[in-house]
């Protein structure tokens, strides 16, 4: 019986055998059993649209750019006002921008003010307590070793040290 080894990996197979020397074949899943190794279809659909990103740029700058007795030299009478090549980007430019406020107002609106009582963090034993559930004690958080974390851990900060700091 001939000894053989062989390693399997998601990618390739290594053979050794002791009357031949190592080969590495690729395995590729997408092969078919037909024996057909052709293009990958996700190849075909990233080349197809590349080669249509760039003709569709090629014809609107066309389109933006040229004037219109050159296309109406080469025959192209109809085509959309000249309007929509600045309407169209100065439209979606606005919308993002305005988006992207509208998306910091509601942060804003959702967040408390800061004189509000629930943005306290109490360190004591009151029978009351302004923290929500939410809320991490930075001794309850602190690391077990003080060399492993250069960096505190996240925890809410205490009126006292807060007090502390701002009214000296």
């Amino acid at each position: 019986m001939e000894d053989s080894y062989s390693v399997c990996s998601p990618r390739r197979i290594l053979s050794v055998s002791k009357k031949r020397r190592a080969t590495v074949s690729f395995v590729d899943p997408d092969d078919k059993a037909s024996g057909f190794h052709g293009p990958k279809p996700s190849e075909v659909y990233g080349f197809v649209g590349s080669i249509t990103t760039v003709v569709a740029t090629v014809i609107f700058l066309v389109w933006a750019y040229v004037p219109e007795s050159w296309l109406h030299s080469i025959g192209i009478f109809y085509y959309p006002s000249r309007y929509w090549a600045l309407a169209v980007p100065a439209y979606a430019m606005m919308t993002l921008v305005l988006a992207l406020g509208f998306y910091c107002g509601l942060n804003f609106m959702s967040t408390p003010p800061p004189s509000s009582l629930y943005t306290v963090y109490l360190m004591c034993d009151l029978p009351f307590s302004f923290a929500d559930e939410f809320s991490r004690d930075p001794l309850s958080s602190a690391p077990i070793g003080d060399d492993d974390q250069p960096i505190e851990p996240i925890s809410d900060i205490s009126i006292d040290r807060v007090n502390r700091s701002m009214f000296k």
